[in-house]
């Protein structure tokens, strides 16, 4: 399974092309070049190798679909996923209308999440991580030690 991580800047052509950073290709795991790509919790777009979105779809496969709430995320992260593949010159195309909801104009920052890699515009970037840090020092420190102790039960 890939595990991705990581940061970079690339511009994004007319066709909505944007190369696939080598760092993050070297991460996957056997030959895939087959992707899910989807509109993202936040306003970016989110990248899956195949067999993690898989993985995914199986867990998705149990929500209760009579239960209201389950029902609308279902409908909302099925109908905006599409496969994807990477071109020969290890692009990816993000389609019109993820570019749309995410805001993109030229540029993007692309980086690795884990299991899946995430495509920003970097001014919404920006004010995304302004959010957490507007007018105060450096949080990251603070949320990281809440976040991980959580995960670590300390």
């Amino acid at each position: 399974m890939a595990f991705f991580k990581g940061q970079e800047e690339y511009s994004v052509d007319s066709k909505g092309r944007v190369n696939f950073p080598y760092k993050m290709r070297k991460g996957l795991t056997g030959e895939t070049n087959k992707f899910v790509i989807n509109r993202g919790v936040d306003r970016c777009v989110e990248v899956y190798p195949t067999e993690t979105w898989q993985i995914k779809e199986e867990l998705l496969s149990k929500l209760n679909y009579y239960n209201p709430d389950k029902r609308y995320l279902l409908r909302k992260m099925l109908s905006w996923a599409e496969d994807i593949t990477l071109d020969s010159q290890q692009r990816i195309t993000i389609p019109k209308r993820l570019i749309d909801y995410a805001g993109i104009k030229s540029n993007v920052i692309i980086m690795g999440m884990g299991d899946h890699i995430e495509i920003w515009d970097p001014q919404i970037y920006n004010d995304y991580c302004a959010q957490f840090e507007s007018g105060k020092e450096d949080i990251y420190p603070e949320i990281a030690a809440k976040v991980m102790s959580e995960l670590y039960n300390e």
